[in-house]
């Protein structure tokens, strides 16, 4: 029994990822200006977040079809799989995975796996990377899916935005209405309920970004405190690289005992988020999991 392992372009694995697991990579669509895009193939991260400063009209994302899902289908199947295990995007912020999830029931080719990250970016990376670690492994898609939800229960997130107007025109930010940024070049401080709905909340805010980043790395420090595993970091941002090396080398100063990688916050998720967010997700070491 052969298990495939696809995501979402917005794990923002790199093209040695991908071929390391033979991991299928399906792309959000991008809609700006009656145009679709996606991620690093017809629009690259500096064109995008050089474009979203000027911009008058704003972009907005959609889903794949399933149409195009079923094209995966039918090729996974030729191919020889009988199983696919879809890690996608958090359903707290796309319809995707739902979607998905009920056309599944419909596919007869081969078995169709939807799995709800509740997470997106670096998160969904690890995930996908460890099942197709496993899978290659020649794991179950039961026992693929059963160490995805322990690596999940142990993932967490903290980022900070310069302010919240891209998560409040979107949508994605489930507490809207009761924080207030923006205002007084105040950084707002937020997270995703992974373990829950997978809903952006803000969850803090200081009023400099270095005071931010400090209530991260504090956040953060407690959060791993009483971990027994070994942990993965990953350090991503939109368009600034100088704020992402010095994240990366003050929490490997710090934590030691840590791996610290690195990645990107894309067209699709800066659509929502906005140019110089900085984000860290942390996780189990996918490479930990037999």
């Amino acid at each position: 029994m052969k298990t495939a392992i696809l995501t979402d372009s917005t794990a923002y694995l790199t093209p040695e990822q991908i071929a390391a697991y033979d991991i299928t990579v399906v792309s959000i669509p991008l809609i700006w200006e009656d145009e679709t895009y996606y991620d690093n193939k017809n629009i690259s991260v500096d064109e995008f977040y050089t474009r979203l400063k000027t911009a008058e009209n704003l972009p907005t994302t959609s889903t794949p079809s399933m149409g195009e899902m079923q094209a995966n289908f039918d090729r996974l199947a030729e191919e020889g799989y009988d199983n696919v295990i879809c890690i996608l995007l958090s359903s707290g912020i796309s319809s995707f995975v739902t979607n998905l999830a009920v056309y599944a029931k419909s596919v007869e080719n081969i078995n169709v796996y939807a799995y709800d990250s509740k997470i997106t970016c670096a998160g969904l990376a690890d995930m996908a990377l460890l099942a197709g670690k496993l899978a290659e492994a020649n794991k179950t898609p039961e026992e693929i899916i059963e160490a995805l939800d322990v690596e999940k229960s142990t993932m967490g997130v903290y980022f900070m935005v310069d302010d919240l107007s891209h998560l409040k025109r979107t949508g994605r930010l489930s507490n809207a209405s009761s924080f207030i940024g923006g205002l007084l070049k105040i950084k707002p401080i937020l997270s995703m309920d992974i373990q829950a709905e997978g809903k952006i909340s803000a969850i803090a805010k200081e009023r400099q970004a270095k005071r931010a980043y400090e209530h991260i790395k504090n956040s953060f420090g407690q959060a791993i405190a009483n971990a027994d595993y070994p942990i993965r970091l990953t350090v991503f941002d939109a368009a600034d690289k100088e704020t992402q090396q010095a994240w990366v080398d003050d929490l490997q100063a710090s934590f030691p005992q840590i791996t610290v990688d690195k990645s990107i916050i894309g067209p699709v998720i800066g659509v929502h988020v906005g140019q110089g967010t900085m984000a860290m997700i942390w996780a189990r070491d996918w490479k930990s999991f037999d």
